[in-house]
Formats: structure tokens, C-alpha cells, sequence
């Protein structure tokens, strides 16, 4: 189940995660999680959208995996700089929601 967050910044967000445990990096695994998306589970989503430039939007995921270990996954929102995991962590977020309804 994933929980939604609104933090000032992207960088407050990523403070407040490592906080409660989010430490692992998974901007460094990308390529584990678009090969087994099933073992990772998204449990905060936080979108950032800046003030005065759509190019400064940027989504904060708080994952965690089917081993118990959490991180965080940082992407830029814009369609031109999405990334192939950012894209993978989209749809685990959109699979998520209609196993909630």
C-alpha cells in the first residue's frame, strides 16, 4: 500500500525517508528493477512539481524490497526524461492502485 507525502523540496523528502529507513539507492539498480519488478513494492510516492519550470518536476518513490530492504528512487517527471525504471515504477504504482479499489 503506498503513501503519498508532500515535503517543501525533493531533497527534504529524501531526508525524511532516510530518516525511517529508505537507504539504498535504487537509481543504482535500475536494471534489477526493470528485470524483476515483481520483488519490489512501492510504499510512498512523492511528485515534486516546480514553481516556474515543468522541466524541474520530479517524482520520489519509497520502495521496498521483497527481502525487506527499502531505498528510494528518484525520477525526473517530464516524458523526455523518464527513465525505462521510472517507466517500470509507474506501472508497479498503477498496479498497486487497483489492488487497493
Amino acid at each position: 500500500m503506498e503513501n503519498r507525502y508532500h515535503y517543501a523540496s525533493v531533497s527534504v523528502a529524501l531526508e525524511e525517508l532516510k530518516t525511517v529507513g529508505f537507504t539504498v539507492d535504487y537509481n543504482l539498480q535500475e536494471e534489477a528493477i526493470m528485470d524483476y519488478p515483481d520483488r519490489y513494492e512501492i510504499v510512498h510516492i512523492y511528485r515534486y512539481e516546480g514553481n516556474s519550470n515543468p522541466d524541474d518536476e520530479a517524482v520520489v518513490y519509497g520502495i521496498e524490497s521483497n527481502t525487506g530492504e527499502k531505498g528510494v528512487f528518484v525520477a525526473g517527471f517530464s516524458a523526455n526524461s523518464e527513465s525505462d525504471a521510472a517507466r517500470v515504477l509507474r506501472e508497479i504504482s498503477i498496479k498497486g492502485k487497483n489492488k487497493q479499489q
